[in-house]
C-alpha cells in the first residue's frame, strides 16, 4: 500500500511539472504576440512565475498562475508587465503603461 501511495505521489508531481511547463509556454507565446501587436520589444523571451494558486468557479477547479515579464517601448529601458492564466486560458494581461491597462 505504501508503494502505491508513493507511485501516485510521483505521478501527481510529474503531472504538475508538465502542466506548469505547458502553461509557461502558452504565457510566453501570448506575451510575444501581444508585444508584437503593440510594437513593443519582448525582452529575454521569458516569463517568471510570481504567484500560483487554485481558482474555484462554475467551470470547476483550475490552477491560476501569474507571471511577470519585461518589455521595452523603444529599445531603451525596461518595463514590467504581467499575465494571468487560469488553467491554460488567458485571464488578464497588463503592460502597466501609464494610460493603458489591457485586459485581453
Amino acid at each position: 500500500m505504501d508503494n502505491l501511495l508513493a507511485i501516485l505521489l510521483l505521478l501527481l508531481i510529474g503531472w504538475f511539472w508538465l502542466d506548469s511547463l505547458r502553461a509557461r509556454e502558452i504565457a510566453i507565446a501570448l506575451c510575444q504576440a501581444a508585444c508584437t501587436r503593440r510594437e513593443l520589444q519582448f525582452l529575454d523571451q521569458a516569463v517568471a512565475l510570481r504567484r500560483l494558486g487554485v481558482s474555484w468557479r462554475a467551470e470547476g477547479i483550475r490552477m491560476r498562475r501569474a507571471y511577470r515579464f519585461d518589455f521595452s517601448e523603444e529599445g531603451i529601458g525596461r518595463r514590467t508587465g504581467y499575465i494571468v492564466l487560469r488553467g491554460m486560458n488567458l485571464e488578464e494581461l497588463s503592460f502597466g503603461l501609464p494610460s493603458e491597462t489591457q485586459d485581453a
